[in-house]
């Protein structure tokens, strides 16, 4: 089983990420916008920047569904989950 390492050490398993997403490009949509405000509201947000976040990931698994907030570019997030680099 391959691993992401997110920041802060936050490791997640790659098969559980549903999607890596840019902040600056998707939150200038009221629907992203809207679900990051809901999924605060549920608890389901983890805060695994260090700093200002630049990518949250969405990432479920079973009945569970969490959205991570990352300061790493969604790019670098993206190589690493594809090289199956931690």
């Amino acid at each position: 089983m391959n691993y992401l390492h997110l920041g802060k050490g936050t490791v997640v398993p790659t098969a559980g990420i549903v999607g890596i997403f840019d902040l600056d490009v998707t939150s200038q949509s009221h629907l992203t916008r809207r679900f990051l405000r809901e999924a605060e509201q549920r608890g389901q947000v983890v805060n695994a920047a260090e700093d200002i976040p630049k990518t949250f990931v969405v990432f479920r698994e079973g009945d569970t569904t969490r959205v991570f907030l990352s300061q790493m570019a969604a790019a670098t997030l993206l190589k690493r989950a594809e090289s199956g680099q931690l």
